[in-house]
């Protein structure tokens, strides 16, 4: 992968709490996939980066390569993988998610 892509995509990961690669936006997300992820962390009530993979073919490329990850979209949480969609799903319904994001620090809806 190239170097300046890799950079890139830790940059943006670093910038907020709480990153989403995804397909489209958070208002207009293109795949039902990153569609459910908005509409959990929404939910919570966590204010969160929506990075568009679809405007950009080498972060689309970089970013699975970038996590080891192969599917978007990709939560990130203060800088560190979290999971996809179906991992996102399951941490939510369990409680988990909730419990992770208050350990690192980021406001959650009760």
């Amino acid at each position: 992968m190239d170097s300046t892509v890799q950079d890139r995509i830790r940059q943006q990961v670093a910038e907020a709490p709480v990153v989403l690669f995804m397909k489209g936006t958070p208002v207009f997300p293109q795949c039902g996939f990153s569609a459910a992820v908005v509409q959990i962390l929404s939910h919570m009530g966590v204010k969160f980066k929506g990075v568009d993979v679809l405007a950009d073919s080498s972060v689309r490329q970089g970013i699975k390569e970038f996590s080891a990850w192969p599917t978007i979209p990709q939560l990130y949480v203060k800088g560190e993988f979290v999971g996809g969609c179906d991992i996102i799903r399951e941490m939510f319904e369990t409680g988990e998610l909730k419990q992770l994001l208050e350990e690192k620090g980021v406001a959650v809806r009760a």
